[in-house]
C-alpha cells in the first residue's frame, strides 16, 4: 500500500452540523488522495459525530481512522492524532473549517521545498454573504494575516488550517495535555519556534466558520470562555498577558489600525464597524481573564 504523505488531523466535540461541510472539503482536494489519510478523534461528542464519520469509512477514496472515548480535552485530542499520523505532514483542520480544492497540494509543496519549515500558516478568507458577526470576527485575522512575523510568543498561528511538520511537533514533545480547553495551539507554535524550526505563510486558502458564530451572544461567550483559557495558558506557561495591552480601552485602540488594516486587505466597507466588534470582544476576553482573579 502507499504511504501517506499527508495526515489529515480532525479533532471534533458535537460537530454534527458542520462536519460534512468539512469532509467534504477534503475529498474535492486535487492531491492524489492515495497520498492522504484522515485521523479523526471524536473527543466524548453527545450528538451523531462519531456515527457521521463512521457512515463516511466506506464511502470516501481516502483511508481514515477514528478514535473516540470520553472528553480528555483538545490537547489530548490532537495528541493522539500526532502519535497516529503516518504522513509527513499534518494539517489541521477543524470541524467548522473547509478548505478550497488545491489546499493540500499548496501546502505539500512548501513544505516540501522548505525542510526547515516547520509550521505553515494558511490564508484565511471570507466569503461573500457571511452574516456580520462571523465577518467582522475574520476581519481581523485576514487583516494580520499578511503582517504578523511569528517572534511574538503570543501572536503564533493556530491549529485551524495550519500545516505541521511531524518531526517538528514531536520533537517538541507534542501539545501540552494541561491546556484542555484553547491556547493549546500557541503553547505548541511557540516551542516548534523555539526548537529552530520556521513558521511561514502560505497562499492556500481556508474559510473559517468559528462554529457558526452568528450573534453577539455568541461572541460574547466564546471570547468569555477564551478568557479563562487564557489564564489558564498564562499560569501554566508563565506566558505573560499585559493587562496594558489587553484591557478594554486599549483594545479600543488597537481595533482602529485593525479596521484601516481589514479595509486595506478587503476592501469591505464593513471594517468601520470593527472598533465595536474588536472592543465588545475583547472586553468579554478580559472579564474571562480576570475572573476570580
Amino acid at each position: 500500500m502507499t504511504k501517506p504523505k499527508v495526515t489529515v488531523g480532525m479533532c471534533a466535540k458535537d460537530a454534527e452540523k458542520s462536519i460534512r461541510l468539512a469532509i467534504d472539503s477534503v475529498i474535492a482536494q486535487d492531491f492524489n488522495h492515495e497520498l492522504m489519510e484522515i485521523v479523526f478523534v471524536d473527543d466524548g461528542s453527545s450528538d451523531n459525530t462519531l456515527k457521521i464519520m463512521q457512515d463516511l469509512t466506506s464511502k470516501i477514496d481516502i483511508k481514515m481512522r477514528i478514535f473516540s472515548g470520553k472528553w480528555k480535552g483538545i490537547a489530548a485530542a490532537r495528541n493522539t492524532v500526532v502519535e497516529n499520523a503516518v504522513g509527513d505532514y499534518i494539517i489541521w483542520l477543524d470541524s467548522d473549517e473547509i478548505m478550497e480544492y488545491d489546499f493540500v497540494r499548496k501546502q505539500v509543496l512548501l513544505m516540501d521545498k522548505n525542510p526547515e519549515v516547520g509550521i505553515i500558516a494558511a490564508m484565511p478568507k471570507i466569503e461573500s454573504g457571511e452574516n456580520l458577526v462571523l465577518a467582522l470576527d475574520l476581519l481581523p485575522y485576514v487583516a494580520e494575516y499578511h503582517f504578523r512575523n511569528y517572534e511574538n510568543p503570543l501572536k503564533m498561528p493556530g491549529t485551524g488550517c495550519s500545516t505541521y511538520r511531524l518531526v517538528a511537533v514531536k520533537e517538541v514533545g507534542g501539545f501540552n495535555e494541561k491546556l484542555s480547553g484553547a491556547c493549546e495551539d500557541i503553547d505548541v507554535a511557540n516551542r516548534v519556534r523555539q526548537a529552530g524550526w520556521l513558521i511561514v505563510r502560505s497562499q492556500a486558502k481556508c474559510r473559517e466558520t468559528h462554529g457558526g458564530l452568528s450573534s453577539w451572544s455568541a461572541l460574547w461567550k466564546k471570547n468569555f470562555n477564551r478568557g479563562i483559557h487564557s489564564r489558564q495558558f498564562q499560569n501554566e506557561t508563565n506566558t505573560f498577558f499585559s493587562f496594558y495591552r489587553m484591557n478594554p480601552l486599549a483594545s479600543l485602540v488597537a481595533s482602529f489600525r485593525l479596521a484601516i488594516l481589514g479595509y486595506i486587505a478587503t476592501k469591505q466597507k464593513i471594517a468601520i464597524l470593527l472598533p465595536l466588534h474588536f472592543t465588545f470582544k475583547m472586553t468579554a476576553w478580559f472579564c474571562g481573564f480576570t475572573k476570580n482573579r
